[in-house]
Formats: C-alpha cells, sequence, structure tokens
C-alpha cells in the first residue's frame, strides 16, 4: 500500500520524506527539484510489539510497514503537462492514498512557486490540477460507452453513462471525487475509474520550528487549513518538517529528551506514520512467539481465515479456527498458558472479523 506526498514546490515535502525514510531525497530551494519519485518502505511505529517481545524473548521483531512515494511538485496547469505534470499525475494515479503537505509558515529565505504564502489557495491548485485529470478520464470513459448507452436496451451502460453524466457534473463543480454520493450498485464502475480525487487525503500541515510548542488556534494559517479539511471530512495533522528531520537524525535518548522538553509524547513523523496508516483503512494482529514477534497488515473488516491467509495461503485453505487474546490482557496474564487458564483465550470460527491488537494462534489442516 502506498501513500503519495503531495503538494506545491518547496512546500516541504522532501525535507518530511527525509525524516520518514533517512532515504536523503534531495531538498532544495527551486521547483521541481524532485522529478523521479522517491520512494521509502518505513516502519509502522507500535509499541505493543516491543512489550509481547520482551515477555516472550522474541529473537526477532516484525512491524507493519507502509511506503511512501516523494510526488514531484505539481503546480497549476499540471493536468495540460506544466511543469511535467502528467508524469507526475501518474504517480499520483498509482498510490492508495495523499498526504497533502501544505505550507504554513512565512520564510523569506524559501521561495514560494506562487510569491506569497496562502494554503487554501496552495490545496486548490493541487486539487483542481486532480479533478481536471478525473473529468479528462470521466469524459473518456463515456465516450466509450455512449454508443451502447444510447437508446437504453444496453442496461447496464445506460446505467453507467447517467452515473459518469453526474460525476462529471459534480466533479466541473470543483469539488473531489472523495465527496461524491453513489449507490452500492454504482461502486464497481467508480473503482473502476481510479479517480485521483477519490483517494482518501490527509492535510500535513508544515509549520515554522518557532511555532513549534503552540497549540493550533495560535497558528491562524493551521485554522484556515482545519476548517477546509473539516468541511470534505478529512484529518490535519500539524507537523514542523525541519524539526522532524532533525530529529530523524538523533540518537533515540538524545530525541527523548528533546520531546520531553517540547511536551510532546511522540514525535509528529511517528504520528503522521500511524495515521496514514488509518488512512489506508489498515489494521494490524499480531502473532508472538520465542522465534519472532510480529504485526501482520489487513484491512480493517477482514476475517479470521483471510487474515490467517496473511501467513500462508494454506492457512487460510485449511482454516479451522483461530484462539484469539487481546495483547493486553495476553500481558495481564504473563503469556498465552496464563491467558488460557483463566479463561481470556476465545475460540473464533470463519465468520469472526479480526480486530486490531488481537494476538492470534492459527488452528488448521494441512
Amino acid at each position: 500500500m502506498k501513500l503519495g506526498v503531495v503538494g506545491l514546490p518547496n512546500v516541504g515535502k522532501s525535507t518530511l520524506f527525509n525524516a520518514i525514510t533517512h532515504a536523503g531525497a534531495e531538498a532544495a530551494n527551486y521547483p521541481f527539484c524532485t522529478i523521479e519519485p522517491n520512494v521509502g518502505v518505513v516502519a509502522v511505529p507500535d509499541e505493543r510489539l516491543d512489550k509481547l517481545a520482551t515477555l516472550y524473548k522474541s529473537q526477532k521483531i516484525t512491524p507493519a510497514i507502509v511506503e511512501f512515494v516523494d510526488i514531484a511538485g505539481l503546480v497549476k496547469g499540471a493536468s495540460k503537462g506544466e511543469g511535467l505534470g502528467n508524469k507526475f499525475l501518474s504517480h499520483v494515479r498509482e498510490c492508495d492514498a495523499i498526504v497533502h503537505v501544505v505550507r504554513c509558515f512565512e520564510n523569506e529565505n524559501i521561495t514560494h512557486v506562487n510569491n506569497k504564502i496562502d494554503p487554501i489557495a496552495d490545496i486548490q491548485t493541487i486539487t483542481l490540477e486532480l479533478i481536471l485529470s478525473d473529468i479528462e478520464a470521466v469524459n473518456k470513459r463515456a465516450d466509450r460507452i455512449r454508443s451502447a448507452a444510447r437508446g437504453g436496451a444496453n442496461k447496464e451502460a445506460a446505467a453507467e453513462y447517467a452515473l459518469l453524466e453526474r460525476l462529471e457534473k459534480f466533479l466541473s463543480e470543483e469539488k473531489p471525487a472523495r465527496l461524491f454520493e453513489y449507490s452500492d450498485e454504482e461502486k464497481p464502475v467508480m473503482d473502476n475509474l481510479f479517480l485521483l480525487t477519490d483517494k482518501p487525503v490527509i492535510y500535513a500541515a508544515n509549520i515554522s520550528e518557532f511555532d513549534m510548542g503552540k497549540s493550533d488556534e495560535e497558528i491562524p494559517l493551521v485554522v484556515a487549513v482545519k476548517n477546509y479539511a473539516e468541511k470534505e471530512g478529512s484529518e490535519v495533522l500539524v507537523i514542523c518538517a525541519k524539526t522532524e528531520e532533525e530529529l530523524s537524525q538523533m540518537p533515540p535518548d538524545e530525541c527523548a529528551i528533546f520531546l520531553e522538553e517540547l511536551g510532546l509524547k511522540e514525535s509528529g513523523l511517528n504520528r503522521l506514520i500511524k495515521k496514514s496508516y488509518e488512512l489506508l483503512g489498515l489494521i494490524s494482529y499480531l502473532t508472538a512467539g520465542e522465534k519472532e514477534t510480529r504485526a501482520w497488515t489487513i484491512v480493517k473488516g477482514t476475517k479470521a481465515p483471510q487474515a490467517a491467509g496473511k501467513i500462508h495461503s494454506d492457512f487460510e485453505k485449511g482454516f479451522i479456527r483461530a484462539e484469539v487474546v487481546e495483547w493486553q490482557t495476553l500481558l495481564d496474564c504473563n503469556g498465552y498458558n496464563g491467558a488460557r487458564e483463566k479463561g481470556k483465550v476465545r475460540s473464533e470460527g470463519k465468520e469472526y472479523i479480526i480486530k486490531d491488537g488481537d494476538v492470534v494462534l492459527f488452528r488448521f489442516n494441512v
């Protein structure tokens, strides 16, 4: 699962990406510094793994991971090819969700592509380019099925064409596709369009290091972004990319001291990675033992047999039952045997929906 990091040039995308992945993506003070997307795979912070590994004296810890793609700065006209836009839009299309970095700080030494700091205008510029690309995709699909939809003889084509007409009108009002309402029956058509603005988004409000420690309400540009995001049901995470990059290069003990001085429990990066994992609709179930303690990534709502298949396809094919205990309960009972003795281990069947933090032992036939 991929998250595309997007935004206008010089808003802090590559700086934030460097902090997330330690990949060293070049960050320079000019537009289009990033042309080919930088890709980094990062671990999802999960204190549960450390605690379970300590309990079981595990030889190895394997966390869940997410993939971040640092996509070059989009500009006005990208949907028409401006600023190598078509290539960049194709990179966005390959991602499952979007982290939209928005500049919420003044700094005369860092140029802005529009020569002014206006985060809402920046968001609207990017969103409009994505919408224009979506309109083109919708119109192309409509052109392909227009003849089949005429007259209503082909009911399936006629229904799809009617949906496309509604969608094109909606997008033309400069509204993203994720706000468009459609029925369960129409969902397959929507999914097959692969629209850019149908992807879930989280706004990363990039603030100055001088605003660190302030409440969000004390930073007017952040307030503006939060008000905008609330209208479309999106989340905002306030972060200082420059500080996070510095923190990522510190030894863990120094980092902990610095965070404590700022009155923070964890870094903004950890919060962003966790929020991004949630944005993708992902959760983790856990397995623990002497050899390995591991987080297994599944989509929220996954049933036990399909979750077992993440470990091995044979587990899903021969699924009998799942023995489940909540991770904190497992710790409190000092392990699986203790949890079983206290009646805390549940035996669940094929219809059980795995929950985040479940520690699971699968029983199956070979």
